[in-house]
């Protein structure tokens, strides 16, 4: 979704301004481009030390780094359709902690122990004056774990972690009772605290993620000026994280586009390429083929409107 857009267009941009940039996402899947460094990062995560390697691959000045590890290529593994977060909607996976626990630690890690050459302007590790970005629940043990395991021992002293928050809507709520898988010194026990009306997961208090990320990041940002507004303009548009995120200042960055991406004079999904001289011409001609590939009557003269976007319950 706008998740995916973000991760695929920002970095290039970032990295077109001049920064070195790494993304570092699960690996779900087999893909083709990136390769097996060789690095195993070892981790502990519930009371337990898991091993990860780590894969990689260099497009448009960006180091994308992908973690390997058995729950997450299990989960998606090729066409199959599994799901990411849970089986059905509304249903979570029981390893969801745990993964993305796993995800938030790797990140730490492989900014450190990758050596990375790919790029003519730098090379060797990233080293520690780095800049995270931390994205939506599923990263917000990130600023966590620096403050708790890294600042400590002297390493990232100068790192800052920006939390951007893309949906409101899923924050990683989970009993109360799990903040101790998570691995965690108590003093952080109050960033996770949360209590709602809700029998989800379970009934009463509970961890919540994002609120965790929200008070432990250096800065807050969303996706858009007037999403920072819609989220500090009540619990049901905040949805009940409306205090917290007033209390740390929000600040909204239009999302932007990645033109290379989105250039209808190269995409590869046209049959019929144009620029802006001959778009009267050409989005005619791409209104048809649409119309004969979907089965509606071909006539250039009838609207389509499309809807990009999902529907939620």
């Amino acid at each position: 979704g706008g998740l995916g857009d973000v991760l695929g267009g920002l970095p290039p941009a970032l990295a077109a301004n001049g920064h070195r940039v790494m993304t570092v996402s699960p690996r779900y899947d087999q893909y083709k481009d990136a390769w097996d460094t060789g690095v195993l990062v070892e981790i502990e995560v519930g009371g337990r030390v898991e091993t990860v390697r780590l894969f990689h691959c260099y497009k448009r000045e960006v180091d994308r780094v992908f973690v390997d590890h058995p729950l997450f290529l299990e989960r998606v593994w090729g066409k199959t359709g599994s799901k990411i977060y849970g089986p059905r909607a509304g249903v979570d996976y029981k390893d969801n902690q745990f993964r993305f626990s796993l995800l938030c630690q790797a990140a730490l890690e492989a900014p450190r122990v990758l050596n990375l050459n790919s790029n003519k302007y730098f090379s060797g590790p990233y080293g520690d004056d780095v800049v995270f970005i931390a994205n939506d629940w599923h990263t917000a043990l990130l600023p966590c774990y620096l403050k708790t395991i890294y600042k400590p021992k002297g390493i990232y002293k100068n790192a800052k972690v920006v939390f951007c928050i893309h949906n409101i809507a899923y924050q990683g709520r989970f009993p109360f009772s799990d903040f101790s898988l998570l691995d965690l010194p108590d003093n952080l026990k109050g960033s996770f605290d949360f209590i709602d009306g809700y029998n989800k997961p379970v009934k009463g208090r509970k961890i919540n993620w994002m609120k965790a990320g929200i008070l432990e990041s250096d800065r807050v940002v969303t996706v858009s000026p007037y999403y920072a507004q819609e989220l500090v303009s009540g619990e049901d548009k905040g949805v009940e994280l409306d205090n917290i995120i007033r209390k740390t200042v929000i600040t909204g960055i239009m999302n932007g586009m990645d033109v290379q991406e989105w250039n209808p004079a190269t995409d590869k999904y046209l049959d019929i390429k144009y620029d802006s001289t001959i778009v009267l011409d050409a989005k005619p001609l791409s209104k048809e083929a649409l119309q004969a590939e979907v089965g509606l009557p071909i006539d250039r003269n009838i609207p389509v409107i499309g809807f990009i976007g999902r529907l939620e319950e």
